[in-house]
């Protein structure tokens, strides 16, 4: 075991024991599925929320959610949660998911095609939720 290896065992479980102190359900805790307890905000409080109120000429809520998919996705689409949270934002403000699928796949040219393959394939989890919840 190198160094580094040692030093990022030590970090995860300091970071173990600090949740068992702060609570003990959270040692266990798995964050697959938390975007799903997070609501979606809609349309008006989200123009409000993110500037409109302030800048009338500015950015719409729809583009200002497509803008923040595009940065999640050329960082390598490692926040799934936030990803997920996203594009079920986005598509509250009005966005198609053919506008949500051309931003993520224009961002393959800065963030790579990892990236944007990870990023479509959590889009594609919340299209597929809603399409169920549509059922």
């Amino acid at each position: 075991m190198n160094d580094f290896s040692k030093l990022y065992a030590q970090m995860m479980e300091q970071g173990q024991e600090m949740l068992r102190n702060f609570n003990p359900a959270l040692e266990t805790f798995k964050p697959q599925g938390f975007d799903k307890l997070l609501p979606t905000m809609p349309k008006d409080m989200m123009d409000m929320m993110f500037g409109n109120a302030f800048n009338k000429d500015g950015l719409d809520a729809k583009t200002r959610m497509l803008i923040t998919l595009a940065g999640l996705t050329v960082l390598g689409a490692q926040a799934d949660t936030q990803i997920k949270l996203t594009v079920r934002h986005a598509l509250e403000a009005g966005a198609t998911e053919k506008e949500i699928a051309e931003v993520i796949y224009q961002m393959s040219m800065l963030g790579g095609l990892p990236a944007m393959t990870r990023a479509l394939e959590l889009a594609q989890a919340v299209f597929d939720d809603n399409e169920e919840g549509d059922a």
